[in-house]
């Protein structure tokens, strides 16, 4: 079966299931925009591969703020993905991550060429952007949202099979009359990438980090984010009598916001820019304590990957999350600690963390719960024998 995969903003997952379905004899393209700053995946073959990787969408980094660029870069990709099927003479395409003007670009042309693609529903933007819309962006935003929402039903309509990453997806499928297609398939995070290492590992070295209590953020902050959280929480942990650096592995407009916060508050803090894939386990590893963030209106349309990467890691977990999130659960699970997304949480959450830095045996054995249940719940064996079938049964 000649497959296109594109996940718009090229992360690990979707990568190990591309490879995962080479490994198995179909021939797959695994597309990406690389212009979309954000934690990338292992996006090169490696010798004796038989996957093939072709970016679509801009080189350069794309302005998130500038939405009118923006939206017609993305209704671009969505034409670019197009001619890729035409190009790989894919027999189905299944698409994760892509933006709303991408995907009715896309399903307009699939509609055309008369070809069946899978909706990978990694985030249900109608409900997003509308949640937000009334507390941080203004009016124009909010009829922006009005017409998203139209738009996803839309495109959700067009796709032949629907991949959902929890059941709290589902009764949004049910009100847009597309339950009858879905499959809910949670993500994961790959185990053999992301692994476990010595706390006092060279990437800590070289960033002074082996020596120093860290809690470590490490990947996307925007809307469905509160980033002086995660500086609050660090202050807090530090009136409660333990020493510790905050360490933010991010890129955009939140980098300024932690860094003025950090200043205010006499909170020492690292930034820096996504590092490498290969180094993840590095960065992960140097973390004390992995910080997840997660606005209390996300609880239902968004599961933060970078959580899943923490339990692969095997690191103690604090979330700062809604406790309905799919991901709280397991945190829960591995030990951690998950508490509500609100200043109000913080002396809780510090005084947890400020044990957790306190107790180098507790420490271990969170790390370890949290390694043990990445390796029980993100087998990919069984997640690719399901997507496999929903790809064949969109090819016929």
């Amino acid at each position: 079966m000649r497959i296109l995969v594109h996940d718009y903003s090229g992360h690990p997952f979707q990568v190990e299931l591309s490879r995962e379905l080479a490994r198995r004899g179909h021939a797959v393209t695994h597309s990406y925009c690389p212009g979309w700053v954000s934690g990338k995946g292992h996006l090169v073959a490696e010798p004796g591969e038989t996957l093939t990787f072709d970016p679509v969408g801009p080189t350069e980094p794309i302005a998130k703020d500038r939405f009118v660029r923006r939206v017609l870069l993305e209704a671009l990709v969505g034409w670019e993905l197009i001619r890729q099927v035409r190009r790989t003479r894919a027999q189905t395409a299944m698409l994760s991550n892509a933006q709303i003007p991408t995907l009715v670009v896309f399903a307009l042309g699939m509609l055309v060429l008369r070809r069946k693609w899978v909706l990978w529903h990694q985030d249900v933007y109608a409900v997003a952007v509308k949640s937000f819309a009334g507390d941080k962006l203004g009016r124009m935003f909010r009829v922006v949202a009005a017409v998203f929402s139209v738009a996803e039903r839309w495109v959700s309509r067009r796709a032949s099979e629907i991949v959902v990453i929890a059941p709290s997806f589902v009764p949004v499928h049910e009100e847009w009359g597309t339950a009858d297609k879905v499959t809910v398939i949670p993500n994961w995070a790959p185990l053999d990438e992301i692994r476990p290492v010595p706390r006092k590992n060279d990437w800590a070295t070289e960033q002074g980090l082996d020596d120093t209590a860290t809690l470590l953020y490490s990947g996307t902050l925007g809307l469905k984010h509160n980033p002086t959280l995660l500086v609050g929480l660090a202050r807090e942990v530090i009136d409660a009598g333990r020493p510790v650096r905050l360490v933010v592995v991010n890129e955009g407009p939140a980098v300024e916001v932690i860094r003025a916060e950090a200043e205010r508050l006499d909170v020492p803090v690292t930034l820096l820019p996504f590092q490498p894939y290969e180094r993840l386990s590095e960065v992960l590893g140097s973390g004390d304590i992995l910080v997840v963030l997660l606005e209390q209106q996300a609880g239902a349309f968004s599961v933060p990957s970078k959580t899943l990467s923490y339990l692969c890691a095997g690191r103690p977990v604090l979330g700062m999350m809604p406790s309905e999130n799919l991901a709280s659960a397991l945190v829960t699970r591995a030990g951690g600690l998950v508490v509500a997304p609100d200043a109000e949480a913080l002396p809780g959450a510090a005084a947890w963390a400020a044990g957790v830095l306190a107790d180098d045996e507790l420490r271990e054995e969170l790390g370890e719960a949290s390694r043990d249940l990445a390796e029980l719940e993100f087998a990919l064996t069984g997640c690719a024998d399901r997507f496999e079938t929903i790809l064949e049964r969109s090819s016929r």
